[in-house]
């Protein structure tokens, strides 16, 4: 037995060895973005002020369009979930670009030190509440447990205070909960764009619908599911398509950290404390990742978001056209002149009016010949 358990130490300790110097080999062998062709990188960086409880994404509101053309924002919503998140992580490091995760409370407290590795990688932790409940079918209290366990436990998870950004599970925005997030301060985040990942499991497919919805609008917040194997499987070929076709991407950083509640951040250490104990008697079932992250300088400078009010008129004043105005003081002495007139003058103007021509006849029958044609009810009913 003996003889065994010195075998196993020192196998064990051969793979640690392997593993730090392929780390090493890795880290010393990677170009840093500025050398690398084709990647997408990051080409703004914009930092989000949420006092105002602001709301981005235009699918549901209006309110606030800070996307230039050809600019996109990447967003993960529902992890981390280890063996997806980390395939997405490495394609996005891969392109030396960031985006933005919404995780799950529970979720993050089942893996903490991979809430951990995306923040270390440069990427911003937001929240997604506590169970991915429906907002809409909750009363206010159950929703409002939600929302704010979600922040203390993905901040508990993290070490340190989530961003005040926030997605209601299904995009289901009840108003109430929007008013609480107003007045909590966190930054009320919908989508541009879906890549409906839940709906498949191909990556392709994933890719291509991503692509189509993009290119009808442009721009926008897309949207990804990193528990989902399309997107695990289909991002690396999603990045580098949006890197051939032009497009940018914007991360987005809060300007203050989340603030959570004492109330909650007590039931999360309760759920993480009783989450502890189960994986203490599965010690091999969480492993560290080590991956080489790329520099501060390979990134753009962090700007301020300027929020305009929609409404404002920015553009240069409309120049004259050059065309008369119409005789508006014409028209209005020939209605006087028409109200002089008898009655009987004016009934006999107007049945003269109403009258059809021949040609209109012709016109109607040939209409209404056309939509009976082209009436789908009548070919339905037929059949």
């Amino acid at each position: 037995m003996m003889r065994i358990a010195t075998t196993v130490m020192i196998a064990l300790a051969m793979a640690a060895g392997l593993a730090t110097a392929g780390s090493e080999q890795a880290q010393a062998g990677k170009r840093s973005c500025s050398e690398r062709k084709g990647v997408l990188g990051v080409s703004r960086i914009l930092e989000v002020d949420t006092t105002a409880g602001p709301r981005f994404g235009n699918m549901q509101y209006k309110d606030i369009d800070f996307l230039r053309p050809g600019e996109v924002v990447l967003t993960f919503d529902d992890g981390p979930l280890r063996p997806k998140t980390t395939a997405v992580l490495n394609a996005l490091e891969e392109h030396c670009t960031k985006a933005t995760f919404f995780m799950v409370g529970r979720m993050a407290l089942v893996d903490p030190s991979m809430v951990k590795e995306i923040d270390r990688r440069g990427h911003t932790v937001a929240t997604h509440t506590w169970s991915h409940k429906m907002q809409g079918r909750l009363g206010f209290e159950r929703a409002k447990k939600e929302i704010e366990l979600g922040i203390s436990a993905v901040s508990l998870a993290l070490g340190k205070p989530a961003a005040p950004f926030f997605r209601f599970p299904y995009l289901s925005d009840p108003s109430r909960m929007q008013r609480h997030l107003k007045e909590r301060g966190q930054g009320n985040f919908s989508i541009d764009v879906d890549s409906l990942d839940f709906r498949t499991r191909s990556g392709s497919t994933m890719v291509r619908r991503t692509l189509a919805g993009l290119k009808r609008l442009g721009k926008g917040i897309l949207l990804f599911h990193d528990i989902q194997r399309s997107t695990a499987k289909g991002v690396d070929q999603l990045l580098d398509a949006l890197a051939a076709g032009g497009y940018k991407v914007v991360h987005l950083v809060p300007k203050n950290p989340t603030t959570t509640l004492p109330k909650y951040d007590r039931m999360a250490q309760r759920e993480a404390d009783r989450r502890k104990k189960i994986a203490s008697r599965r010690p091999l079932a969480s492993r560290s990742i080590v991956w080489p992250v790329s520099a501060a300088t390979d990134f753009p400078a962090v700007q301020p978001l300027e929020i305009v009010p929609p409404g404002i008129f920015k553009g240069p004043l409309p120049q004259r056209s050059g065309r008369p105005r119409p005789a508006v003081r014409k028209q209005a002495e020939e209605l006087a002149a028409e109200e002089r007139e008898p009655s009987e003058v004016r009934a006999k103007k107007r049945v003269q009016a109403k009258k059809p021509t021949t040609e209109d006849q012709s016109d109607a029958a040939a209409a209404l010949q056309r939509a009976f044609k082209e009436d789908w009810r009548r070919e339905v009913f037929n059949n």
